[in-house]
Formats: structure tokens, C-alpha cells, sequence
């Protein structure tokens, strides 16, 4: 891996290890944020080496099952970043979302990089055409797997602390509160398009509309007031 790779100004990098099924996103070469992947289910599956980031589509049909780019059943999620992997062109490799979200932090897929549908959309918004990814299986932190591939990167990042009791459940939120949520919402007949603990934009919308049926601030945020209502505690 002779040589440097120098970021320039607004650079990003993105650093994937198969080991933990980890993705790490670098901006400006400071680790910024780590997200849970799928990859592939046997180890050759999912290619190895350094990459970059060909082609971004928003809702890529599914070809070979013959399913829509916007259809719920599509297991490409709605965001598809495509890689030069294997002498391809962006067209089998990729970073991409998925309608199964049991499956993230798992060995599921056929090769691809599986993410949350709500985490591949921010990924997606942050990552020009051209971004180096790194993809590899690794016992090293992911600041000594992108600097022996040549990357200077610095660091340490920090996951946001676990939500308390009282925490305020919104857009972003994860875990058993989040599922509790969506499983209340789907019971009372506002659908959140699956129970997966995430509150993405469909567990936003199914807020926003028991929201105004209740007659509450239609915001999408379910504090303590929307609880109340909710029979949350």
C-alpha cells in the first residue's frame, strides 16, 4: 500500500470491517461516526482491498426479482452507493440499505454492504462519487486499519450515551423504547412499517399523524406529553 493518501478539504473516507461488521466514516480525516453492516454470508463474498465509491442511486429497481426501486419489498433499501469492486462498475458491489433490518450486523448478504434504510440515506447525503472505502476483516481499530492503507486519520470516536427513562424518543432514536413505541403505535392502527427499535421516517410519520388526531403538536417528537397520551411510561 506504498504511499499517502492525503485528504483534501472536505474529503470523506469510508472504512468497513468484516470482523465486527463495522462501518466507519471519516470526515476531513476524523472518524466521525460508526455504524452496524451486513456483509456477506461466507468470507469471500464480500471483496477485500480498497475501493471508491462509482455511482450513488436513490431507489435502484431490483432487477432480478423484478421489484421497483420504491416498493417496500425491495431488499435494496431505497440508497444504493455502487463500488469498483471485482472489475465492476458500481452495478453488483455496493453500500446499500435494506428492508430487513434483523439482518444488519449479521453475515446475510450475497456481497454487498447491507445499513439501516435511515443511516445509508445520511451516509448517501454526506459521501460525493469518488470517496475511497476500505474494506477489509481486522482485529485493528479502524484508525490503524485506514492508516495502513495509506489514510491519515485521527479520532477517537465516542457513541452517544444510552438513552435514559425520560429520554425525548425521535428521528435517530434506537432501542427497546423505540420498539415499544412502534409496537404501540402499530396496535393502536398507525402503521410504522415494521418493528425494528430505529425511529426512522416512517415511525416519524406514524407519530405526526396520532399527533394530530390527538389534537398534539404535530412534530414527529414523542415527549412526555405524547407519552402521556401514547399510555407510555
Amino acid at each position: 500500500m506504498g504511499g499517502t493518501s492525503s485528504f483534501a478539504a472536505g474529503s470523506k473516507l469510508i472504512v468497513i470491517n468484516k470482523a465486527n461488521n463495522q462501518l466507519a466514516y471519516y470526515n476531513n480525516g476524523v472518524l466521525t461516526k460508526i455504524f452496524k453492516v451486513a456483509t456477506g454470508r461466507k468470507p469471500s463474498y464480500t471483496p477485500e482491498g480498497k475501493f471508491k465509491v462509482v455511482n450513488k442511486l436513490v431507489n435502484r429497481p431490483y432487477y432480478s426479482g423484478h421489484i421497483p426501486g420504491d416498493d417496500p419489498r425491495n431488499p435494496l433499501g431505497n440508497r444504493w452507493l455502487g463500488l469498483n469492486a471485482r472489475q465492476t462498475w458500481g452495478t453488483t458491489y455496493a453500500i446499500h440499505g435494506n428492508n430487513n433490518p434483523g439482518s444488519i450486523g449479521t453475515y446475510a448478504s450475497a456481497g454487498c454492504v447491507r445499513m439501516y434504510d435511515q443511516e445509508v440515506e445520511w451516509l448517501f447525503s454526506q459521501v460525493p462519487v469518488n470517496t475511497p472505502v476500505v474494506i477489509t476483516a481486522s482485529s485493528k481499530p479502524f484508525n490503524s486499519i485506514a492508516a495502513s492503507y495509506g489514510f491519515k486519520v485521527k479520532g477517537n470516536f465516542k457513541p452517544p450515551a444510552p438513552q435514559t427513562a425520560a429520554a425525548v424518543l425521535k428521528k435517530g432514536s434506537r432501542g427497546e423504547q423505540v420498539t415499544a413505541l412502534q409496537k404501540k403505535l402499530t396496535s393502536l392502527g398507525y402503521s410504522t412499517k415494521g418493528i425494528d427499535g430505529v425511529f426512522g421516517s416512517n415511525t416519524e410519520n406514524a407519530v405526526k399523524a396520532f399527533q394530530k388526531k390527538k389534537g398534539l403538536k404535530m412534530d414527529g417528537i414523542v415527549g412526555s406529553t405524547t407519552k402521556k397520551a401514547l399510555g407510555l411510561k
